[in-house]
């Protein structure tokens, strides 16, 4: 093993293409290099949804299969439930005492998603969001964290609060690095934003090969081509960063065919349909015998969070050690 890695995902909603290019596909991979740790971060979901629980505990499951489903190996891999590791609720408070507000305030991130949110004030713990994220990361000295081009902002604090507690204590956390997926940032159906649960322009990993069909017939094209002949934009297409996505191999071919007018905008649709579809039916597969098996997702999950727990008592005995809060 070259390390540790730990990722995850807030657990507001079902996971999507974009989760998956950003992050998901990285995970998937790296499973077999490193020692891997994957977050259900059902607190971290309250940032925006705490005024529906109901719907974190439907969640879940959902993005439980959602990961079993791509790929994730149960024996590889560590499934844990954020809420139940009650170490990282102390950390995230030990890491809050020295982090400024002005810092998280100028979090990029933060004011994107609050812009986006329309938040005229922001809660507590929706500008905290980087210290929690921190001591998910901490709490198991991940050496490696794969996130989407959108949470490097969050990953560059996480390394000065982790270099920071260092300096004031001792040096027992480990400074986490980020890798980014391959296409960190696909665009949405809409072809205005990145692909996102909130703006609902999203394509789902347990979408069926009709759901994918229909969504991919409506999405945003090049608004300049009204007939097949005319000259296209792909670089402006969100069809066509599909092609980028997901049929590397061939995407050249439509780019020039596109830009000379000799492919029109559904054959173009019909061609990365197909391939999507072809990603996703392993995992509608996989899904399946998971969905059929509640008992056995019940037990990947109560295991990895057991193992995860003891990992988060011996990280938290050397803190409070290098704090002087070992009293007894």
């Amino acid at each position: 093993m070259k390390g540790r890695i730990v990722t995850g995902d807030r657990i507001t909603g079902k996971l999507h293409l974009g989760h998956y290019v950003g992050s998901l596909k990285n995970r998937v991979e790296l499973q077999n290099q490193y020692e891997t740790y994957l977050i259900l971060a059902d607190v971290q979901a309250l940032t925006t949804h705490f005024e529906n629980p109901e719907l974190i505990k439907q969640n879940l499951r959902n993005v439980a299969l959602d990961y079993l489903s791509a790929g994730i190996n149960p024996e590889q891999a560590t499934i844990f439930i954020q809420s139940l590791i009650p170490e990282i609720a102390e950390l995230t408070t030990y890491f809050s005492m020295f982090v400024t507000v002005n810092s998280l305030r100028h979090n990029p991130t933060i004011k994107a998603e609050a812009k986006e949110r329309g938040f005229q004030d922001m809660y507590y713990g929706f500008l905290g969001y980087p210290v929690s994220q921190t001591a998910d990361i901490a709490f198991c000295k991940a050496t490696l964290v794969p996130v989407g081009e959108d949470q490097l902002p969050h990953i560059e604090q996480s390394r000065k609060i982790v270099r920071r507690f260092n300096q004031l204590y001792k040096p027992v956390l480990v400074e986490p690095e980020p890798l980014i997926g391959e296409i960190p940032r696909l665009v949405g159906l809409d072809g205005n934003h990145k692909m996102s649960k909130s703006l609902g322009n999203a394509i789902y990993l347990d979408s069926s090969e009709e759901e994918v069909r229909e969504k991919i017939k409506k999405a945003t094209t090049d608004p300049a081509r009204i007939h097949k002949t005319d000259v296209g934009h792909p670089e402006i297409c969100p069809v066509y960063a599909y092609h980028r996505a997901f049929r590397q191999e061939g995407s050249d071919e439509i780019f020039e065919s596109c830009k000379k007018g000799q492919i029109g905008c559904m054959e173009c649709k019909g061609k990365v349909t197909e391939r999507i579809n072809d990603l996703l039916e392993p995992m509608r597969e996989r899904r399946i015998v998971y969905q059929n098996d509640p008992k056995r997702v019940d037990e990947i999950l109560m295991s990895g969070t057991e193992k995860a727990r003891l990992v988060a008592k011996e990280t938290m005995r050397e803190i409070r050690e290098a704090m002087s809060m070992d009293y007894f």
